[in-house]
């Protein structure tokens, strides 16, 4: 089949993914202009295409400039693939007319092979993040207390690391420091660019002869939680990551009760969304057999979402 210039379906539908051929609407001379006019549709303009049979990367449009989450690649001069990773998108095109049976078999071909070489860079890159991690980590210091974010949520240290200004929570995975949280003074958190971040967690606490163990959503709840209760709090860092990481805690210890302690995202569904920390906590939760609890707020408070908010709100600082 041929490219197309109609509208191209949008790039959030989801991360499942689906192969697609597109309809035939246009004749083209070269494959170089095919994907030109393709890839205009989801606003992505200004690349010189190359039809050499290698995997070239792209900016998608619909994130921050350097994401390179969109590729394409030309196994031959009448056949395009292209995709972005992070939906799963994955389209085949060709200068005109149908695509005969033997150029079906090298796009589907070249669209594997770009699925191996995108998965052995991911691996690289995080191999590559996962040494600065434990670099920037032994050569940090000792959090102070002082630190704006600390001293804003009126919470100790629990033996994060400070690198400059800003904090490092460490992220491990299979018991190995793999990428670092950062948290900056105005509270803003990002890991390590390229770094693992499905499936990681931090510890707040130790596990050793614990009778019950949480787990949360971020350090300043898990935190929060564990000044209060003693518990040892395991860091899942966001809610995408609340059931993998309570599945794994799970298969290490299988006889200690776990509590999920979840965000209640309660001002999503006044914009038409679902409350992503109650859900992902009660999947989690039942996924594992373990304890809801979730946060419960001071009669009126409309801000509130965590345990953490609650903390301040309940000393009077109110929440960040």
């Amino acid at each position: 089949m041929t490219a197309t210039k109609q509208q191209a379906p949008a790039l959030n539908r989801g991360a499942e993914a689906r192969a697609s051929v597109l309809p035939t609407q246009n004749q083209y001379s070269s494959i170089e202009q095919a994907l030109v006019d393709a890839l205009a549709a989801y606003g992505v303009t200004g690349l010189a295409i190359r039809a050499d049979g290698a995997l070239h990367r792209f900016d998608s449009a619909d994130k921050p400039k350097g994401n390179r989450n969109g590729w394409y690649v030309c196994p031959s001069l009448e056949v395009g693939v292209y995709g972005f990773w992070h939906t799963g998108e994955q389209h085949t095109i060709g200068i005109g007319g149908e695509i005969d049976p033997t150029a079906a078999a090298e796009a589907r071909l070249a669209a594997q092979h770009a699925r191996e070489q995108r998965e052995v860079e991911r691996r690289q890159q995080q191999d590559k993040t996962a040494t600065q991690a434990r670099r920037w980590w032994a050569a940090a210091r000792a959090a102070d207390s002082g630190h704006p974010y600390l001293a804003k949520k009126r919470l100790h240290p629990h033996g994060l690391r400070q690198r400059g200004n800003v904090l490092l929570v460490p992220l491990y995975f299979n018991g190995e420091l793999v990428n670092l949280e950062r948290i900056f003074p105005d509270g803003s958190k990002r890991p390590l660019q390229g770094g693992r971040v499905k499936g990681v967690a931090s510890l707040i606490g130790r596990l050793e002869g614990a009778e019950r163990v949480l787990v949360a959503e971020g350090w300043s709840t898990a935190a929060a939680l564990h000044e209060a209760m003693g518990c040892p709090v395991v860091v899942a860092r966001n809610a995408d990551n609340l059931a993998l990481v309570a599945r794994r805690l799970r298969q290490r210890l299988p006889e200690v009760g776990i509590t999920i302690c979840g965000d209640d995202d309660r001002h999503l569904p006044a914009q038409g969304l679902a409350n992503k920390g109650r859900v992902a906590a009660r999947h989690a939760a039942l996924a594992i057999d373990a304890t809801l609890l979730m946060p419960s707020f001071c009669e009126g408070c409309e801000t509130c979402t965590d345990f953490a908010d609650i903390r301040l709100c309940r000393q009077g600082g109110g929440r960040d």
